[in-house]
């Protein structure tokens, strides 16, 4: 049995939240190539101090010597059993009616998002029926 890959649900990172939703929903609001589906990890340099070590509690104790390493860490959000976030109805030029999803964070954070990488006019709805958009990259 085949599944098609478009209908798999694709979490997507940003600062102050997550939007879950399809990767063909997703693949038709931010467009076929576009790099915030394809995420980039945060790396940063991290220095430790020359410290001294003691092992075992009474035994002399040895000097670590400074160094440097790089920490890589790609974008990941929390993990349960229970659906995270708040469901919103999406909907953008070309949608063909609303799309549904799953917001965690506040959903100005998602506006700040959408701003930053919408190709389209997007608007959504909360569950409350809270109206918010339209939001597009300018």
């Amino acid at each position: 049995m085949t599944t098609d890959p478009k209908a798999r649900e694709l979490t997507l990172n940003y600062p102050g939240g997550s939007l879950t939703m399809t990767r063909g929903a997703l693949q038709d609001l931010f467009g076929e190539d576009a790099t915030v589906l394809t995420p980039v990890p945060d790396t940063k340099e991290v220095g430790v101090r020359t410290h001294p070590r003691v092992r075992v509690i009474g035994e002399p104790s040895t000097t670590v010597q400074s160094f440097t390493y790089e920490l890589t860490q790609w974008p990941t959000s929390q993990a349960s059993n229970a659906a995270a976030g708040e469901f919103v109805l999406l909907s953008w030029d070309g949608s063909d009616g609303t799309w549904g999803g799953r917001v965690s964070g506040a959903m100005s954070a998602l506006g700040i998002f959408l701003v930053a990488n919408s190709t389209k006019p997007v608007v959504f709805r909360t569950e409350r029926g809270t109206k918010y958009g339209p939001f597009q990259k300018s």
